[in-house]
């Protein structure tokens, strides 16, 4: 093997890596959100960040992860229950330290709080830096295939609630009017 291969076969194992951690950022994304970890998911988003979801009753945009963690810290509360999962992650690795991303989210939402439940699936672009040899998320855009939003009349018998117990108890805004913020 010449010493150009051997450098081409050494950039081929690194996009793989790279591809690899990204999907692991992706993953720690969507756990950390059901299980309201905001510690963590603190470390896999960009001091920068920018998010902007669509759905088909709200348009919310933030322009920094803070700002961006609070509203997590709100959504997934102590009356919520949520299930997000990401399928099909489309990852180019632009450079060492850039790289872009599509995923398939499939959700279903349940906020007791505000009597509601919603499922649907969205597709997510995103694009990642690498931060000190670490993979965070940059820029996070969803809009919605489709979603369902349905009243919940009634309690659901939850036999195991993680949030009940880890969810923030008390909501410090009105997340329900943030989401109708455009």
């Amino acid at each position: 093997m010449t010493e150009a291969e051997l450098l081409e076969l050494k950039r081929d194992v690194q996009v793989l890596k790279d591809i690899e951690a990204i999907e692991r950022v992706r993953h720690v994304y969507f756990r950390c959100n059901d299980t309201a970890n905001i510690d963590e998911l603190r470390q896999v988003l960009h001091p920068g960040l920018h998010a902007k979801f669509v759905g088909g009753s709200y348009s919310i945009e933030f322009h920094n992860r803070d700002d961006y963690l609070e509203m997590v810290a709100n959504s997934f509360h102590s009356e919520f229950v949520g299930l997000h999962t990401g399928h099909h992650p489309e990852i180019d690795v632009m450079s060492e330290t850039e790289a872009t991303g599509r995923w398939y989210l499939a959700d279903i939402a349940m906020d007791l709080k505000r009597g509601d439940r919603t499922t649907g699936s969205a597709l997510y672009t995103e694009r990642y830096l690498k931060t000190d040899g670490r993979w965070q998320i940059a820029d996070t855009e969803y809009f919605r295939l489709y979603e369902i939003v349905e009243p919940v009349t009634e309690r659901p018998n939850l036999t195991a609630h993680y949030l009940k117990d880890h969810g923030r108890k008390e909501i410090a805004y009105n997340v329900t009017e943030l989401y109708k913020k455009g």
